[in-house]
């Protein structure tokens, strides 16, 4: 760890936040939610995060409250967050990854279409998604770059009112708009305990999802056991399992703690963390941490060689390793053959090598190589969330 004044996250889902993951990471999740006059604002929860004094005499919902009133308070509109010039070099020209949430808004606020509206929750959900992908196709960004999801059941119905061409998936188990944290899990509870993880694949495949957001629980011990069927892992035959069940099909897990990062990555999945702390430099697993392994990718070799790093000269190591491997937009032809070879076989992807290093021929690193994603920028951050 680097000695010096504790880091102290920007709140999440502020251009500070979020730029500091683009910096940081191979990319970024945030949240965007519809305002009432039909803009987009960058923000988690279904009520404004504000202290109590700054709510008097508004709606409750956020949904109703209109753009300016929000970025007022000091809120991020998606519009701004997309033209800061970092956001834009690291999103548009350098491959950096955007994963979007659309939330939905409570079913008693004005356009929450009540408990039963499925239709209208559906046309609500294509409309942030058309909004965003209007935005995202004027500042060029890249359609491999980004990815839509949502807590919603009929995201496939979603997608088709839309007509993106954006990847995109639902967020499964479905956890509902309303409700507290505590209902809202003893609700997702019976689905998760009746879906196992190749279930969970599958069912995503049958939707058309191009990935496949996961819970950690189907990876920490104290919960993986839970779900009907055979149990998934990161090492043994549970990795195996694993492998087999997701022939290479993106997998982002949320929330990715520190002590089971390493293993995740070399699992050939996805990180969302909450720690973006710059002297989080050795993990608790006893690995020196990489973060960029999607913009910046490791052979084995160079694998090797940052495991076998020790607490202490993993610094010299991952300095080493950082200016001597390129950028994936920078690779050769050769090192990128090399690279997607060994995460062909390593995990059983389905895609053919040739046919990913066609598809992936620019600054976009391949959709199935893992990566590391700050979760709402720089992760998630003590309610209220802001203090105007």
């Amino acid at each position: 760890m680097v000695q010096g004044a504790p880091w102290k996250p920007a709140p999440e889902n502020t251009l500070e936040s979020l730029r500091h993951a683009f910096s940081m990471f191979d990319g970024v999740e945030f949240d965007i939610r519809l305002t009432a006059d039909g803009q987009l604002i960058v923000h988690h929860d279904r009520t404004v995060s504000v202290p109590e004094e700054h709510l008097r005499g508004h709606p409750k919902w956020m949904e109703e409250w209109a753009l300016d009133d929000l970025t007022g308070l000091g809120f991020l509109s998606f519009d701004a967050f997309l033209d800061d010039p970092a956001v834009l070099k690291a999103w548009r020209d350098e491959g950096s990854m955007g994963c979007i949430e659309i939330k939905r808004p409570h079913p008693n606020s004005a356009v929450g279409g009540g408990f039963l509206g499925r239709t209208h929750h559906n046309k609500h959900i294509a409309k942030v998604m058309r909004l965003a992908n209007q935005a995202l196709n004027e500042r060029g960004i890249p359609r491999d770059n980004t990815v839509f999801y949502a807590f919603h059941r009929g995201m496939p119905a979603s997608a088709h009112l839309s007509a993106t061409d954006r990847p995109w998936a639902a967020l499964i188990p479905y956890i509902p708009p309303y409700g507290n944290r505590t209902s809202q899990r003893l609700q997702v509870l019976p689905k998760f305990l009746t879906t196992s993880f190749a279930r969970l694949v599958k069912q995503h495949r049958a939707q058309g999802s191009a990935m496949l957001p996961c819970a950690i629980e189907y990876f920490q011990s104290s919960t993986k056991h839970l779900p009907v069927g055979r149990h998934v892992g990161l090492e043994g035959n549970a990795l195996e399992r694993l492998t087999a069940a997701r022939e290479g099909m993106p997998t982002y897990v949320w929330p990715t703690k520190p002590h089971i990062e390493h293993r995740l990555l070399r699992a050939g999945m996805s990180a969302l963390t909450d720690h973006a702390d710059p002297s989080l430099t050795w993990l608790p697993s006893g690995h020196a941490r990489w973060r960029k392994p999607g913009l910046q990718p490791l052979l084995e070799e160079e694998w090797s060689r940052l495991e076998h790093a020790t607490e202490a000269n993993h610094l010299t190591v991952v300095r080493e390793l950082e200016s001597s491997v390129p950028l994936w937009s920078d690779c050769d032809d050769a090192r990128r053959r090399t690279l997607v070879n060994e995460w062909t076989r390593r995990w059983k992807w389905r895609s053919s090598v040739e046919d990913t290093l066609e598809r992936f021929s620019g600054e976009t690193p391949p959709a199935s190589a893992p990566r590391m994603i700050g979760h709402r920028g720089s992760g998630k951050t003590p309610r209220p969330v802001l203090h105007p």
